[in-house]
C-alpha cells in the first residue's frame, strides 16, 4: 500500500467531496481503519503464535531474531489510519447508507 507512515496535512474539502461531508467521509475512513488494524493484528498474532513456546526460557525469548524482524516489519507500516485515508482518497472503500437502503425496501413493499 502506498500510504505515508509520517503524519500529513489533509485536504478536509478534498476528503468531504465523495460524500458531501465531512462527517460521513470520517465516519467511512474510521471504520476502514478499524477494519484494517484488526486485520494487521490477526495477521501480526498468527505470525507470533508460530514461536510461542512453553518453555520460561529467558535466552530464547531474547534471541529470536526471525521474531524481532517480523515485530520490526509490523511497526515500520504505516498506520491503519493513513492506509484507510488513500483507499478512501483513492476510491477503494466501499459504503452505503442504511436509510437508503430501508427507503428502496419500503418502495419495493408498495
Amino acid at each position: 500500500m502506498a500510504a505515508n507512515a509520517s503524519i500529513v496535512t489533509r485536504d478536509t474539502e478534498e476528503l468531504a467531496e465523495p460524500t458531501g461531508n465531512i462527517y460521513e467521509s470520517v465516519a467511512i475512513i474510521s471504520k476502514r481503519a478499524k477494519q484494517i488494524a484488526t486485520n494487521v493484528k490477526e495477521e501480526l498474532n498468527g505470525k507470533l503464535a508460530e514461536f510461542a513456546s512453553t518453555v520460561d526460557n529467558l535466552e530464547e525469548i531474547f534471541e529470536n531474531r526471525e521474531q524481532i524482524e517480523i515485530s520490526k516489519f509490523y511497526e515500520r507500516m504505516p498506520k491503519p489510519t493513513a492506509m484507510a485515508v488513500e483507499e478512501f482518497k483513492n476510491e477503494e472503500i466501499y459504503w452505503k447508507y442504511k436509510e437508503v437502503e430501508q427507503e428502496e425496501g419500503e418502495e419495493n413493499q408498495q
